[in-house]
């Protein structure tokens, strides 16, 4: 798939190295309960791979056009913890500090929610981060999105700083 600026698209041996770099990049990982390992970066891609092969669809990796630059990922992934509102269809993103701000994010979102909808054909899209991330919010609520619930992250213990979550879900037009 591409957009304006993007390509989006399956993961090829060569973004193993720049995603793996951007996992263990302590503020790329703000929001999650600890940077990524080599080894857990690239069983993460595994992962990815496996349900693209399976659903049709998953994280793509994302592409600046032009530059051929890999950027980070954005896309559907099946979710299944333990929360009132799962399983279901979530809309996520990472992306590399150096493409933050300019847009990306909600670009590639946009173009993974178009095709949830109308190629996939999905019904309803949830969207969750940790409480303190403001940014992925924002791009939440930029992508229409609304709040759904607040909740506890059943894999993190009660007293970890981003046990409160929040979700927010879109439904198909």
């Amino acid at each position: 798939m591409e957009t304006q600026r993007l390509i989006m698209r399956r993961w090829r041996d060569e973004d193993r190295e720049p995603f793996a770099a951007m996992n263990a990049d302590p503020e790329v990982m703000e929001h999650f309960p600890a940077p990524l390992t080599r080894a857990e970066s690239d069983h993460f891609v595994d992962r990815i791979e496996e349900e693209f092969d399976k659903d049709g669809h998953g994280l793509w990796a994302l592409e600046v056009r032009g530059s051929g630059e890999f950027i980070g990922f954005a896309g559907l992934i099946w979710q299944t913890f333990d929360a009132p509102f799962l399983p279901a269809w979530e809309i996520g993103w990472r992306l590399a500090r150096p493409a933050w701000g300019h847009g990306y994010a909600t670009e590639a979102a946009r173009q993974a929610l178009r095709h949830a909808f109308e190629e996939a054909g999905l019904d309803e899209i949830i969207s969750m981060t940790a409480k303190s991330n403001t940014r992925s919010q924002a791009v939440m609520k930029r992508l229409g999105m609304t709040h759904l619930a607040d909740f506890g992250h059943s894999r993190l213990a009660p007293d970890h700083p981003l046990f409160p979550h929040v979700a927010y879900h879109i439904k198909r037009p």
